[in-house]
């Protein structure tokens, strides 16, 4: 039986109690926003950390703010330091959270954030960041926000301090993040691997079918991009590809199968829309989020996928659609839109098949070692997710582990 309560009360009658595990509110082990920046420190420079910029413990942007240069946001506010929880405190549901494990200098973080201190004489800043990030915890806070009189779903640092959970004793608790800590460091050092992987390749794209480098010995002849090798054609992105709809899934059982909408993977199913190497481009959502996928997918109906017309095509395709600012043709008015039409317009210069091929030949074992790792990310986050919820009930004990 869990462990946990996931409320704002803690019912003695639902738990079983674990040795030395005794029920706490997150209140009497932390606290909340205890430092604030004044303008009147002066400092030269900061470093500002966005609700929108962190995606479970995912930064992807810190803005570099010189002041008397850039302008302050109003809500850099918040000090942080090494170990600190933070928690969007809108729309929980979206995941805005993370924990400081690396910290900048002069570093500030919105006042959309709770910032949660741990008091590390009783309680792991790791065990109460990952029991803050399970499903059930982010559900339930969610629904309190919903309850809010704002005009979206937000809470206060005093919902999150009124979570009471079984908390084991501390080193238990470190060995606990530990484990998880292990498992969510590997998932991030194949993305970091996975992005480094893809900035090569993508370098090579720019130097072949942007700059020309390879083929500067090459006769040129003029064309409305300017000068490109002979034998090299412009026509358009239609010639290259089919583009297709994609299909509703709701009604799809559970599976293995992802699918994939203009965020990324939304679930797993049992069947395949369609089985080949492909680009999936947004139809609605996040236009510029153009994915390469090539195992069995599905494609939800607000997310292009394409067929290939040519061998050898679809990692030259991934990098050319990537190097156009979709966004930036955006049809629609309250949801950013694409259309078939702008997709199959859009001029691009053709190489040969043979230099096709060559590209393949080079940037496909880089995208192989892509591939590997995000099937071992998947493998990775399933276990990160059933030890999670089993180390925090009590249902997996670590305690052996813990006192040696």
């Amino acid at each position: 039986m869990s462990k946990i309560r996931i409320g704002n009360s803690f019912d003695k009658q639902d738990t079983t109690m674990t040795q030395g595990w005794k029920p706490v509110r997150i209140g009497d082990i932390c606290k909340t926003n205890q430092q604030t920046y004044s303008v009147s420190e002066k400092w030269s420079f900061v470093n500002y950390l966005d609700t929108g910029n962190i995606t479970e413990n995912r930064i992807n942007e810190i803005q570099y703010l010189v002041t008397g240069k850039n302008t302050l946001p109003s809500r850099a506010r918040r000090k942080v330091y090494i170990d600190d929880i933070l928690y969007s405190t809108v729309r929980p549901n979206q995941r805005h959270y993370g924990i400081i494990k690396d910290m900048l200098p002069n570093m500030l973080v919105s006042t959309g954030f709770a910032v949660i201190s741990v008091d590390k004489a009783v309680a792991d800043s790791d065990f109460l960041y990952y029991y803050l990030s399970q499903d059930d915890v982010v559900e339930n806070l969610h629904a309190i926000g919903e309850q809010s009189v704002s005009a979206y779903p937000s809470i206060k640092p005093s919902d999150i301090e009124s979570l009471e959970l079984m908390l084991p004793p501390l080193e238990e608790q470190r060995e606990i993040g530990r484990i998880l800590r292990v498992l969510d460091d590997k998932l991030s050092n194949n993305t970091a691997i996975n992005h480094h992987l893809e900035q090569m390749a993508q370098a090579i794209f720019k130097s072949w079918f942007v700059d020309f480098e390879p083929f500067a010995d090459s006769e040129f002849i003029d064309s409305e991009f300017g000068k490109i090798p002979m034998g090299w054609q412009v026509g358009t992105l239609s010639e290259l590809i089919t583009v297709k709809y994609g299909k509703d899934h709701k009604k799809l059982a559970n599976g293995s199968i992802p699918v994939f909408g203009s965020g990324g993977i939304m679930r797993f199913v049992d069947i395949a829309l369609y089985r080949n190497e492909s680009v999936l481009i947004p139809r609605k959502g996040t236009l510029n989020n153009v994915i390469y996928v090539n195992q069995p997918f599905w494609s939800v109906d607000t997310m292009f996928y394409t067929e290939m017309n040519r061998l050898n095509l679809a990692k030259f395709v991934y990098f050319f659609v990537r190097s156009k600012d979709l966004a930036s043709m955006n049809t629609g008015a309250a949801v950013p839109s694409m259309t078939t039409e702008i997709l199959n317009t859009l001029p691009v210069v053709i190489p040969p098949d043979e230099e096709l091929a060559r590209f393949e030949e080079i940037v496909g074992t880089q995208f192989a070692q892509i591939q590997d790792n995000l099937r071992e990310n998947d493998t990775l986050s399933f276990l990160r997710d059933t030890l999670l919820s089993r180390l925090m009930s009590g249902e997996l004990s670590v305690a052996n582990h813990a006192a040696k």
